[in-house]
């Protein structure tokens, strides 16, 4: 086998996952949305942006790494 630097890519199938929302953060969405377009000329919906909002947050959020990895690590 060649040693390569690139590891194994991990699964890519999407999951998905309906959740209702009320309508308070639905406008900041759409507003969170808009202010994108604006910023980067590119359109996106919604539903496009927030996988990438969650994935942003949750790698922000020292606590939850910190617990994350207490949990895997049995403690």
């Amino acid at each position: 086998m060649a040693d390569i630097k690139l590891p194994k890519l991990p699964p890519r199938k999407p999951v998905k996952l309906t959740i209702t929302i009320d309508p308070e953060l639905d406008a900041l969405l759409a507003d969170y949305a808009a202010i994108y377009a604006a910023t980067y000329g590119s359109e996106e919906m919604v539903a496009e942006l927030i996988p990438y909002m969650l994935s942003a947050y949750l790698a922000a959020d020292r606590g939850f790494a910190k617990a994350r990895a207490a949990l895997r690590d049995g403690a």
